[in-house]
């Protein structure tokens, strides 16, 4: 089963940011994620409001746990650290409706 990998970030330094965003990119996509939503529009409803959410799917939830527990993936993350404030949930996508 498919896996969304949901991100909400407030970006506190862009270029650090930055850094993080280019490496990340190709390491979500080697382990098969896709991006579905990243960083636009959005109209913040409940909750607390970060400008940048992101989404992507992955084939499963142990490949978007692998990705984000894989060497690459931390490299990168160490630059979001300390240049932004971010919520991350890996949640399995429900099955389609049967008709």
């Amino acid at each position: 089963m498919s896996a969304l990998w949901i991100a909400h970030v407030r970006v506190t330094d862009a270029e650090a940011y930055g850094r993080y965003a280019s490496m990340a990119g190709p390491v979500i996509a080697a382990h098969g994620g896709v991006f579905l939503a990243r960083g636009g529009r959005y109209r913040q409803l409940e909750g607390n409001d970060r400008s940048r959410n992101v989404v992507a799917r992955f084939p499963s939830l142990d490949a978007a746990v692998a990705c984000y527990e894989s060497r690459e993936y931390q490299a990168a993350l160490a630059h979001a650290k300390g240049a932004s404030e971010r919520d991350l949930v890996i949640v399995e996508e429900a099955p389609p409706a049967v008709e």
